[in-house]
Parts: structure tokens; C-alpha cells; sequence
């Protein structure tokens, strides 16, 4: 595919698109996203995203300058268009065609995109006060999706833990553009040889990660003899932490649940985190990839657990990929 860019609506290659200098986005961080990925060249829980992107968008008091219909016609158009033009640069036949129907027929294929919706509050003169601005201004990404390595999923990852205040803070549950704070835990889990860096709330609870959520598998006894009961329990923060409420975060619960493993939103201590069987997180564009390091403190036995494993399998049928190679077995 070729990377395409829809400023309201006109499609632009990356080297034609631009926006005004004095748009609040840019100069601010006023503006909400949304980063959605295709499954068989089709959006992955796209109007979850949409809905996510407009309550976004009212916490920090933006409307929508197009309706959620009419905006998630413009992002398959994009995506679409930028299928064909990939197809014709390749040489393919039937360049004008969508991509391929069905996540199974593009289960083996590497041609997935992600697109990223922005909406910003508009441009106008200088100065915060949001009055300023004018009609809000919406872009929309088209780029191809580089999986993570298989080594990831395979081997696990290590995080470090971060004690910072966010932007969001002050719009609970807005995927706000401004991610300074979660830009620099990340800067420093890099630095220290780690994947992801989980952020602290102000008292020591685990919240989430810089761009996921965070999952704990406990072993509890069962509720009583004889009952059919696993035994574990799948624990994450509750949206009262001041967590992003993730779409995949939304759909792993579900699969849980299918699956007969209790959940329950509940505050994750560092003691709690530490002594947990496994830890995951999980991201639209990672799925769901295992912790097995968490700063200088093995998780568990130190590898990806039985169940991260069997609830990444679960959720890959959930959006079609049942039968296709899982993650740990790529290269």
C-alpha cells in the first residue's frame, strides 16, 4: 500500500499534505486521536473508535465538524485509495479494487495498514484561550503496519515503571494528542533497555502504559469446592485510575469472560504487579504482548505464561486470524 494523507476530506501524498502553523494542534496539543488497524484490510472495531474519538473530543469541549458516518466514510475512502495507489505503483492488477474481503485472506499476507485520525480545534491567532480557533480541522493517516518482531511475543518484554503526572489527567478518558509526559517514560524505558514504561499515579498505583493497557493474571483458590473455577483471575485497573479505556483492552475483557476467566477492574499496587503468575499489556497495533520483566523483578517464571498465550490465541479468532500463524510463531 502507499501512504496517503485526507486533510478534511482531499487526499494528499505525505510529501503534499499540510496544515497551517497556526493550527492549535500543532502549537497547543489541542486536538483528540484515534490509531485504528485493519484486519483483512478492514478497521478493526471501527466505530468503537469513532464513538471513543467524539466523547474525546467533548471532554475537551471540540465537536465533530462532520458526523461519525460521515467521517468513518472518509477513512475506508482513504485506506482505500491508498490500497489502489500501492497496487498501481506495483504494478498490480485492478489497481482501482479495495483490498482483499475477509480477515482469512489477509491472514498471510503482510499488506495491513493502521490509520491515525486527528481532530484538532482549528486555527486561529495566537494565544490559548480557545475561542480563537475556528472550524475544527480533522487529518487522517494511512500508513502500512510493521508488526513487532515475533522475539516480542516469543520471549516477552521487560518494562520499567514511571511516577509522572499526564496531559490527559486533566480530560479523564480523552486520547488527548499531547503525550510529553508519556514521551519521556518512554525516552527512559528505551534507554534502559525496556519496551514500555507502566506510569504511577501520584500514590504508587499501576495506571497503564505510555500507549497501552496493563493486565495481571492472579492464582486465587477456587470460590468453593467443586466448583468449575480456574483458579486465576484477570485483574486491571478500572476506569476510575484515570486510565485510557483501550478498544483491544475492551475486547481481551470479553474473551476473558468467554472463556470463563473471571475479571475485575480493580487498583494494581507495585507489590500487587510483582507477585502477579503473568503480566500483559495490550495496544491496537501489538495485540496483546507478555511482561516478564517488570524494572529489576522477573514476572512469574521469567517466560510468557499459559494464559497471555491462550487469550492472544482466543482474541486473533475474535477478529478473524483463527488458524493463521500467532505472533511468537513469526520470525
Amino acid at each position: 500500500m502507499t501512504r496517503l494523507v485526507s486533510i478534511d476530506g482531499v487526499l494528499f501524498t505525505p510529501e503534499e499534505a499540510k496544515v497551517s502553523v497556526y493550527d492549535r494542534g500543532f502549537l497547543y496539543g489541542d486536538s483528540v486521536f484515534e490509531t485504528i488497524r485493519t484486519y483483512g484490510g478492514e478497521p478493526f472495531a471501527l466505530e468503537e473508535h469513532l464513538a471513543r474519538l467524539e466523547r474525546s473530543a467533548a471532554r475537551i469541549a471540540i465537536t465533530l465538524p462532520i458526523s461519525r458516518d460521515e467521517l468513518g466514510r472518509e477513512m475506508i475512502a482513504a485506506l482505500r485509495a491508498a490500497v489502489a495507489a500501492g497496487r498501481a505503483a506495483a504494478g498490480g492488477a485492478d489497481a482501482a479494487a479495495g483490498p482483499a474481503a475477509g480477515p482469512t485472506a489477509a491472514a498471510a499476507a503482510p499488506g495491513e495498514s493502521y490509520l491515525r485520525v486527528m481532530l484538532t480545534r482549528g486555527s486561529g491567532p495566537l494565544g490559548l484561550d480557545p475561542t480563537l480557533a475556528g472550524a475544527p480541522l480533522r487529518v487522517i493517516l494511512v500508513e502500512p503496519l510493521k508488526p513487532l518482531p515475533g522475539e516480542l511475543y516469543r520471549n516477552g518484554i521487560s518494562v520499567i515503571t514511571a511516577r509522572t503526572q499526564r496531559a490527559g489527567d486533566a480530560a479523564p478518558g480523552a486520547k488527548v494528542s499531547n503525550y510529553l509526559e508519556s514521551l519521556l517514560a518512554l525516552r527512559d524505558a528505551r534507554a534502559a533497555g525496556a519496551h514500555e514504561a507502566l506510569i504511577l499515579d501520584p500514590s504508587g498505583h499501576v495506571v497503564e502504559g505510555t500507549t497501552s493497557n496493563v493486565f495481571l493474571v492472579e492464582r486465587r483458590p477456587p470460590a468453593h469446592e467443586g466448583a468449575a473455577d480456574p483458579g486465576q483471575v484477570l485483574i486491571t485497573p478500572p476506569r476510575e485510575a484515570g486510565i485510557l479505556v483501550g478498544i483491544t483492552r475492551a475486547h481481551v475483557i470479553d474473551v476473558a469472560r468467554e472463556r470463563n476467566l473471571p475479571v475485575c477492574c480493580e487498583p494494581v499496587t507495585m507489590a500487587r504487579l510483582l507477585a502477579a503468575e503473568e503480566v500483559f499489556i495490550t495496544s491496537s497495533l501489538r495485540e496483546i504482548v507478555p511482561v516478564v520483566r517488570v524494572d529489576a523483578h522477573a514476572i512469574g517464571s521469567g517466560v510468557p505464561g499459559p494464559t497471555t498465550r491462550a487469550l492472544h490465541a482466543a482474541f486473533r479468532d475474535k477478529v478473524g486470524l483463527g488458524g493463521a500463524p500467532l505472533p511468537w510463531e513469526s520470525p
